[in-house]
């Protein structure tokens, strides 16, 4: 069951009739480019929230596999994990919208708020963009050894909350990978753990090597509707 979600056909069109095939899409005269095009952008949110190939080829026997799928349908939650300066954190996939290259940002004249870097363009359209470090308070002083290390800097694009509609883009420093986490393994802060970015996070999960802070989506819309007023 688990390789049947993590396998299903993905129709990829961008290679067949896009811009990496023939070219005949009806869709690139008005996108000019796949990238822009919300069909792709659709394929890639659906894409993002499918298991990840490592836990399809685990084997199991069928009812251990059955009572496995049968837990992660209800307790299952996929994260992005990507660094920010020195600290490695989890959004869920669900409130993304795509993992974008990183774009040009230009800044607004007259803005008060240290978080807000300015507006990039997304498939055409403007579009807030925020610092994370600043909105978290994250200290570059704190974790000097993220200075040195080596990573592709991307931008998140983070869906709009029900009813307004407005996307938000986050740089961040370096993008790990998607993980499907169990909820019940999130753990609750250490109350030791008093740095900044703890603000808007729920917990603690372990996602690979490294245990990560999982953001809370609502408390991040909240500080980011806070930093926009």
């Amino acid at each position: 069951m688990l390789e049947d979600l993590s396998q299903a056909a993905v129709d990829d069109c961008w290679n067949r009739i896009g811009i990496h095939g023939d070219k005949r899409c009806e869709l690139l005269a008005a996108h000019v480019h796949c990238r822009n095009c919300p069909v792709y952008a659709r394929t890639a949110r659906e894409l993002l929230d499918r298991f990840p190939p490592s836990l399809a080829a685990a084997s199991a026997p069928a009812d251990e596999d059955a009572a496995i799928a049968s837990h992660m349908a209800h307790h299952a939650l996929a994260l992005l994990v990507f660094r920010v300066q020195g600290e490695w954190l989890g959004l869920p996939t669900r409130v993304l919208e795509e993992v974008a290259p990183v774009r040009p940002v230009h800044t607004l004249p007259h803005h008060w708020s240290p978080a807000l870097l300015g507006m990039t363009n997304v498939r055409g359209t403007l579009t807030v963009c925020v610092s994370l470090a600043q909105l978290l308070g994250i200290d570059p002083q704190r974790t000097p050894e993220a200075r040195a290390r080596q990573g592709a800097p991307r931008m998140l694009v983070m869906a709009g909350a029900k009813g307004t509609g407005r996307p938000v883009v986050l740089p961040v420093d370096e993008v790990d990978a998607i993980y499907r986490v169990d909820e019940n393994t999130v753990q609750a802060l250490p109350d030791t753990l008093s740095h900044a970015s703890v603000k808007c996070a729920r917990g603690m999960v372990r996602c690979g090597p490294r245990t990560v802070g999982l953001l809370d989506a609502a408390l991040l819309a909240q500080a980011i509707d806070r930093s926009l007023a």
